[in-house]
């Protein structure tokens, strides 16, 4: 596994958009068109550059682009415990400081041949990205995703991913957990527990597993395994907020 040297780079805006009603779609590209190089499942620190030049409040964010891309894609709550993103309000040609790569939850495809990404609200990022990165490289990874969101309107690039399960022939579980009638969603609902991945992934004995979301998800994902008698050492895990 390769060692990535932290480096701080300048970046600018490039696209900034509303991807759902509660994320907002932040892609940045390098000021010297050199990208900094990672691999998927990673994160960096974003800081933001006020008008005489300094740096202020960065904040880590798990990069959802393909490690390939110029191009670095983030999932953005717009709005978390109160405070609205700083990005809401960005302008493209802003520029930000990213400092990275960093963190151990790393994909692997030549180790990793066969997984379980689980995946809460903006947790998908870096799972978006193993699965471009997986497609560019034809990698063959027998991979199941599950995913929850609180509502359908809050599945993050949705066609994409809809896209891109299909031409990796990976199973894909979508389930919402606060459905109404109003949303006409007839798929998975409900919190992931031990018997929806026993139900979906039978096999995840013999996976590893990847969990990224917030600390209470990725808590509750560990103790569904646990009581599936995962063996730890075969889990990886990301936490945010």
């Amino acid at each position: 596994m390769e060692m990535y040297k932290i480096e701080r780079k300048t970046y600018e805006l490039v696209e900034n958009f509303s991807g759902t009603p509660e994320v907002q779609i932040v892609r940045l590209k390098p000021v010297d068109g050199k990208p900094m190089k990672f691999d998927a499942g990673m994160f960096v620190m974003i800081y933001g550059i006020d008008p005489d030049g300094k740096q202020y409040i960065g904040r880590a964010f798990s990069i959802a682009s393909d490690p390939d891309s110029e191009i670095m894609e983030f999932f953005v709550v717009k709005e978390h415990n109160g405070h609205r993103s700083h990005f809401l309000d960005s302008k493209i040609g802003d520029k930000f400081i990213v400092s990275g790569p960093s963190g151990q939850f790393r994909f692997v495809p030549e180790e990793d041949k066969k997984v379980l990404f689980i995946a809460g609200g903006t947790g998908f990022a870096p799972f978006i990205s193993m699965m471009r990165n997986i497609k560019k490289h034809n990698y063959g990874t027998d991979a199941i995703l599950i995913y929850s969101v609180k509502y359908p309107s809050e599945i993050i690039l949705k066609d994409e991913l809809y896209s891109l399960s299909k031409e990796l022939k990976m199973k894909k579980v979508i389930t919402v957990t606060r459905p109404s009638e109003g949303d006409h969603w007839d798929g998975e609902k409900g919190h992931i527990d031990s018997s929806k991945i026993k139900e979906y992934a039978p096999d995840v004995s013999e996976r590893t597993v990847y969990i990224c979301g917030p600390l209470n998800f990725v808590k509750a994902m560990k103790d569904s395994l646990a009581e599936l008698k995962v063996d730890p050492k075969k889990i990886k895990a990301d936490v945010w907020g």
